[in-house]
């Protein structure tokens, strides 16, 4: 089996290649993907080249761990069906290449304990599921205050917010300084830092990936307030020790999602509790993958990148 996927052969080198797959097992799935997302976090740090080590890690590399589709072939074992519309958190399939994320791809193949059942109207907003299950992490369990400030009203922050309100919290604040992002907003307020004189806010989350706004935040929240670090941070974190000590704060680092917060993400997205629109800026078919990564990562405006695989998309499988 081969496929059509974009490769990372070095920083800043990206394209597409044909690769071989791994054939499948009777636990497995292939799965022929309609729609991968971009993320400008982590996958932005290996476009780059200024990830830190991290296992698995490595070049010529298949990015990608937003991606939905369809089950085109369905291991004995595997308890799924051809025609199953499924979210896959990317998968370590390639012959020639590294898997760390491998969701950007035409073809995979999967454990079909990794995929999550979707409702295929979903379409493109399909390949958001882990963003969204990655901010219901950072919220979810019984000793996680909700936030009442979050820091960016990127895509994280924006799902950060809606699921504030859909755990039937009270509508959080968002600081955003550009301009462009400062719309959007589904029931919250969003205000730039300067406009908030607030001092008291018991639960800060930081979705800005800026390490340097924490001396900021500690003077933001109340004596044993906290602050969640919900992005991912290339520098060591640093901040002013007197302050915090003052304050009793406290620091929380948000990390990925669980397939229960998938799980549970997904039943609110079916209830109608949790949307998915409007997230999607920016969509480009596959055959146009490295002008679509370089959009994502350098046009302030993007807030979501999408590779439609189903047009301009050439290969077997």
């Amino acid at each position: 089996m081969r496929t059509t996927a974009v490769i990372l052969s070095g920083p800043k080198h990206i394209g597409l290649a044909e690769l071989a797959l791994k054939e499948p097992g009777p636990t497995d799935l292939v799965v022929e993907i309609s729609h991968s997302g971009i993320s400008t976090g982590t996958e932005k740090l290996f476009w780059d080249g200024t990830m830190p080590p991290f296992p698995g890690m490595g070049y010529p590399l298949v990015p990608g761990y937003e991606a939905a589709g369809t089950v085109v072939e369905a291991g004995a074992e595997s308890g799924f069906r051809a025609g199953d519309s499924v979210f896959v958190p990317g998968a370590n399939c390639f012959d020639g290449a590294f898997g760390l994320f491998g969701g950007a791809s035409r073809y995979l193949v999967t454990a079909a304990d990794r995929v999550t059942r979707i409702d295929p109207g979903l379409g493109p907003e399909g390949a958001l599921l882990a963003l969204a299950a990655t901010a219901r992490h950072a919220i979810a369990g019984l000793d996680r205050r909700p936030p009442d400030l979050i820091v960016g009203h990127g895509t994280l922050g924006r799902l950060l917010a809606r699921l504030t309100i859909a755990a039937g919290a009270p509508a959080p604040v968002v600081w955003e300084i550009d301009p462009d992002r400062r719309t959007g907003a589904q029931g919250y307020e969003i205000l730039h830092p300067d406009e908030d004189e607030r001092r008291d806010y018991r639960a800060i989350f930081d979705a800005s990936g800026n390490a340097r706004l924490l001396d900021t935040l500690v003077g933001r929240i109340v004596k044993g307030g906290e602050i969640v670090l919900a992005g991912f941070y290339t520098q060591p974190i640093q901040f002013a020790f007197p302050p915090a000590f003052m304050k009793e704060a406290r620091f929380r680092i948000a990390a990925e999602w669980t397939h229960d917060d998938l799980a549970a993400t997904r039943q609110l997205i079916e209830a109608g509790a949790l949307s998915l629109k409007n997230l999607i800026t920016h969509r480009r078919p596959a055959a146009q993958a490295t002008e679509a990564y370089e959009t994502a990562f350098g046009d302030p405006a993007c807030l979501k990148m999408i590779l439609d695989w189903t047009t301009d998309a050439t290969e077997a499988a």
